[in-house]
């Protein structure tokens, strides 16, 4: 476990289906702790972390300096509900999402937008998890 996680988000990282070289894409990042100790763990892997808060992702990347300057990590400031790839931006494997309010059921319609988002981020295959299963739960997706 990394320093900087606490024991909810040590449990979520120890679940994900991580390997060496996956693209990951964290949704809520906050300050980045979670996205920080998964670029650690996929070798020449990347993550990207986003959230919808300036100041969250400024401090993740004032935190993040390494793993930044590595290429294995990248932080942007977006709502999942209005996310797109960039131009030549590669898919990601697995996205997830840990106490997101537009995934966690209690708006539909953005819940619909952030899932077609999601959705359209992910190769063929890739997975979305969320909190709220022991630790996490997969989210089933319908094609982009």
């Amino acid at each position: 476990m990394a320093d900087d996680l606490s024991p909810r988000l040590a449990a979520v990282v120890d679940a994900l289906p991580l390997r060496p070289g996956i693209r990951v894409l964290e949704i809520g990042c906050g300050p980045g702790a979670a996205a920080r100790a998964i670029a650690r763990r996929i070798g020449e892997g990347y993550v990207l972390g986003i959230d919808r808060s300036a100041k969250a992702i400024a401090q993740a990347r004032a935190s993040s300096t390494a793993e930044i300057a590595a290429g294995r990590l990248g932080f942007r400031v977006a709502a999942i509900e209005a996310f797109t790839l960039e131009p030549g931006e590669p898919p990601y494997d697995i996205a997830f999402a840990v106490r997101v309010g537009a995934l966690d059921g209690r708006h539909p319609e953005l819940e619909q937008a952030a899932l077609s988002r999601i959705a359209s981020a992910l190769r063929p295959g890739g997975r979305l998890v969320v909190d709220g299963g022991e630790p996490l739960r997969e989210v089933r997706l319908g094609a982009p």
